[in-house]
């Protein structure tokens, strides 16, 4: 029978102590002796624009280690559509060695070009229920990336001049109440504005905000998403409030604001009092202003009214997948590397240090997380206080090219509300005919 993820169950999992066996040392990745001679190239393709720097570091180091390995890199990620570079790059013939996939719905888009991992040591390392949306007929097909959380990330020094206690803040009114009296000082606060929406990003609104009020419809459970034939929006009143109140406080136009603007520019340089994003922002923030990030910001959850006020989404962003239409070494050295980089002290050293992940799997040092968003992440899963990332059971393209869009044209005033809710559920019922 399955197990329902629960991130409560997983962080608590983290902190458990414990030595891997097989490939649980920097032997992990070594090549056999006798292939040496036999040239390996590794083509990556990968999403995560915010260690881009620090995987291909890591490559190196692999590299250094298995000299019949050559490692080559390609990101895509941040403002574009990765889904979208994805396709067009299996379609060029170029085809990835590795590359990323989402839940079920990539894994059933996918799974013709998914080899088996099952017999990884990563996948034996995983944290339990990590696995769940990507096992059809007993075949691991994708390794987690690590855990992730998001919410609202404040900025600390600005909340206490502005006399608002943080850990009041559990449900919309009292969220409201905060945004209001921000507003009301922007100008002895240095802000011009208190958010910034990056209305421009759909997967902010689409997939990341959506999730909040979605995942409690479907009980938080991806693999009821993925198999559900319609949605409701139980929570459509409650969603629409977090995205005017966003809107309506935040620089403008939010529809032309992107990411790099609202995390770099904007919230780095303490502009904006709050953004919509996650844990993997703080790299960013660091690399402009190191004191800020380390001292300077938090962690508030989404209320979500009429349900929970006080929980964060949690959950794994994305799965490492290999390539089942390479050639046999290249699937088996894919295969050592993802072993090497989650299971060997090297590796591991990397994820939590350089990487700064929330690992996903065990035989880690849970007080080693070093950032105070990954720091949070961790306590609202220890409490368990967790919202599922259901979005990866939507429909394909769903989020984005949908539900993303038509909350681009409610924020352009060109369309209503019940416009947004109305066509994107007959899309939903479409793609699951």
């Amino acid at each position: 029978m399955k197990r329902k993820w629960r991130a409560g169950i997983l962080a608590a999992s983290i902190g458990l102590a414990g030595f891997l066996t097989g490939c649980s040392s920097d032997e992990a990745g070594k090549s056999d002796n006798n292939s040496k001679n036999e040239q390996v190239a590794l083509d990556i393709f990968q999403f995560k624009v915010e260690f881009k720097d620090q995987f291909e570091a890591v490559a190196k180091a692999y590299e250094e280690e298995n000299e019949n390995v050559k490692i080559n890199i390609t990101t895509v990620g941040g403002g574009e559509d990765y889904g979208a570079a994805l396709r067009s790059k299996f379609a060029s013939g170029n085809e990835p060695a590795i590359y990323n996939i989402g839940g079920p719905q990539d894994v059933e888009d996918w799974k013709d070009k998914l080899a088996d991992l099952s017999d990884s040591a990563a996948a034996d390392a995983a944290l339990d229920g990590t696995l769940d949306g990507v096992t059809v007929d007993g075949k691991v097909l994708g390794l987690p990336y690590n855990q992730e959380g998001y919410g609202f990330i404040y900025n600390k020094n600005l909340f206490e001049k502005a006399g608002i206690d943080p850990s009041t803040i559990v449900d919309f009114a009292s969220l409201e109440a905060a945004v209001k009296e921000l507003d009301s000082k922007k100008g002895e606060l240095g802000l011009e504005a208190v958010f910034a929406l990056p209305g421009k990003e759909t997967w902010v609104t689409g997939l990341h905000l959506s999730n909040t009020f979605i995942a409690p419809e479907f009980d938080s459970n991806v693999l009821k998403a993925f198999e559900s034939k319609n949605i409701e929006f139980q929570y459509g009143d409650a969603f629409q409030k977090v995205l005017d109140l966003q809107n309506d406080f935040s620089v403008q136009p939010t529809v032309s604001l992107d990411y790099s603007k609202q995390v770099e520019e904007l919230f780095s340089l303490q502009k904006v009092a709050i953004i919509q994003q996650g844990n993997w922002v703080y790299g960013s923030i660091a690399g402009i202003d190191e004191e800020f990030a380390s001292n300077g910001i938090g962690l508030l959850p989404i209320p979500v009214e009429g349900y929970k006020g006080d929980h964060i989404p949690v959950g794994i962003p994305m799965y490492w997948g290999v390539n089942s239409n390479a050639d046999e070494a290249v699937v088996k050295e894919a295969k050592k590397f993802l072993d090497w980089l989650y299971t060997s002290d090297t590796g591991k050293e990397t994820v939590l240090n350089d990487f700064k992940f929330i690992p996903a799997y065990n035989g880690y040092d849970s007080s080693k997380i070093s950032d105070p968003l990954s720091k949070a992440v961790y306590e609202y899963a220890e409490k368990g206080k967790t919202i599922g990332w259901t979005f990866m059971g939507y429909p394909t393209g769903w989020g984005q090219d949908e539900l993303g869009v038509e909350i681009q044209k409610y924020l352009s005033d060109e369309g209503s509300w019940e416009d947004v809710i109305n066509a994107t559920k007959k899309a939903w019922e479409s793609s699951r005919q």
